[in-house]
């Protein structure tokens, strides 16, 4: 049976575990370093990017899950995990910094603060339809050819990606975790097994 972390600093982190329970996938809390051997992918939930980011220090797990997702570890972020894969992070702290899997850059609450929140339906590469939650959420501004575009949203102003892939790293904008709906942590559990192949 795969395992699957949640790193459970802080965030949606029982959101993601459910999920990943209703999927008949083990699911293991991830707060120190020792607890990321022998999984087979990692969640980084969503949350506040920067209190996740200090907390990956202070706990000692920055470097090795920084070498795991080097190596190519499978790893999905959501929300502020999509903002500690990106390359690049506009309006965040001096002290921002991120993992860099992704090939994109990111503009923290692209789409408006708290009170902006909204939920949409999100069409995916394929036709198939699922919940979109977006609170303080991400937006995706650049994105390299080596990305692979999974999702877009229009909030007025064009389309802008939502859902990206690249190699086995994966980012959401918004927070599947937060609906009934399986989908999204699905395909990232299909891809998790290809590369286990």
């Amino acid at each position: 049976m795969r395992t699957v972390g949640v790193l459970a600093l802080q965030g949606d982190v029982r959101e993601h575990v459910r999920t990943l329970e209703n999927l008949g996938v083990t699911a293991r809390t991830v707060r120190r370093p020792g607890e990321l051997n022998g999984l087979d992918g990692l969640i980084i939930p969503g949350g506040e990017s920067t209190t996740i980011s200090r907390l990956l220090t202070t706990s000692g797990v920055r470097e090795p899950l920084g070498a795991l997702i080097d190596e190519g570890i499978p790893v999905f972020g959501t929300c502020a995990g999509l903002i500690l894969l990106s390359r690049d992070v506009l309006d965040g702290r001096a002290d921002q910094w991120s993992f860099a899997a992704l090939d994109v850059t990111v503009r923290r609450n692209g789409y408006g603060r708290q009170i902006a929140s909204f939920e949409t339906p999100i069409a995916l590469e394929g036709g198939a339809v699922v919940p979109g939650v977006f609170i303080r959420a991400p937006r995706i501004v650049r994105w390299a050819d080596t990305v692979t575009v999974i999702a877009t949203h229009d909030h007025g102003d064009g389309e802008h990606p939502v859902l990206v892939r690249q190699g086995a790293a994966w980012g959401c904008s918004f927070h599947p975790e937060l609906t009934n709906d399986v989908l999204v942590h699905g395909l990232f559990l299909d891809a998790l097994s290809e590369a286990l192949r």
